[in-house]
């Protein structure tokens, strides 16, 4: 395993590389960290020569003066920068597929293949409604609070509460817009989804799962090549189903 870093604007990227075969880019989501993706990427080290990373804010990035879409795209740009002349899979997990979408979309000719995780979803409605941002600023802010137990560790995450609400009304106005990212994207295109992306319970999960599901029918529609496999899981599949996507990755 080799450890490095990237440095890009104002913000230095902690780079771990290590495995065997084509190499691929892990790109961790949003208050998720590479130490948070070690046993799928552990599991990926036995078919790839697999990069994994931190964004800003996140794990042992630094932190930056402020945290926006576009920032974390830059990180990614900067992470597959290192790559090398073979063209890697790129393995993007929520916010971390968005990113992997745009990236490929803006840099043909880059990327193997594109392995999208629980993300980059052109869902019908946002999930953030005026309506239920009392619920997710409060569900944000609580998490924040959590985050103060993981400071100065691999796994922490220095964003407020706040400024991931923030990134969350950011994200809803993105993935209103994918569709015609998808359209300029040159590989191959797969997705691994949950079927309860925000559990199983009544009330708000009921829409959201709802609204996740739609988003994936819309896509297949615009985009039949796509292939999509669902498991039975949450959003936090990648914790909890770390050999199922593996297998499915590698193929």
């Amino acid at each position: 395993m080799r450890q490095f870093t990237v440095h890009h604007e104002d913000v230095t990227i902690p780079v771990s590389r290590g495995g065997r075969g084509r190499p691929l880019v892990l790109c961790p989501g949003l208050s998720s960290t590479q130490a948070d993706l070690h046993e799928l990427a552990g599991l990926l080290r036995r078919d790839h020569d697999v990069m994994t990373f931190d964004l800003r804010g996140h794990g042992l990035a630094s932190a930056a003066a402020g945290y926006s879409f576009d920032g974390f795209l830059g990180d990614l740009a900067a992470v597959m920068a290192e790559v090398g002349p073979v063209k890697p899979v790129l393995v993007g997990y929520s916010l971390g597929a968005d990113l992997a979408v745009h990236h490929a979309a803006a840099h043909p000719g880059t990327v193997d293949r594109l392995v999208l995780v629980d993300g980059a979803n052109p869902v019908p409605e946002p999930f953030l409604t005026d309506a239920d941002l009392p619920v997710f600023r409060a569900m944000w802010d609580d998490m924040a609070a959590e985050n103060e137990a993981r400071r100065g560790t691999s796994r922490q995450v220095l964003l407020t509460g706040p400024e991931i609400l923030d990134l969350n009304v950011e994200i809803d106005e993105v993935r209103a817009r994918i569709l015609g990212r998808y359209a300029e994207i040159d590989c191959p295109i797969s997705m691994i989804m949950s079927t309860s992306m925000a559990g199983d319970s009544e009330g708000l999960a009921v829409r959201c799962n709802r609204n996740w599901r739609a988003g994936v029918e819309r896509l297949v529609h615009e985009r039949p090549e796509i292939a999509v496999s669902w498991l039975d899981a949450d959003h936090g599949l990648v914790f909890t189903h770390a050999p199922e996507i593996a297998r499915i990755i590698s193929g």
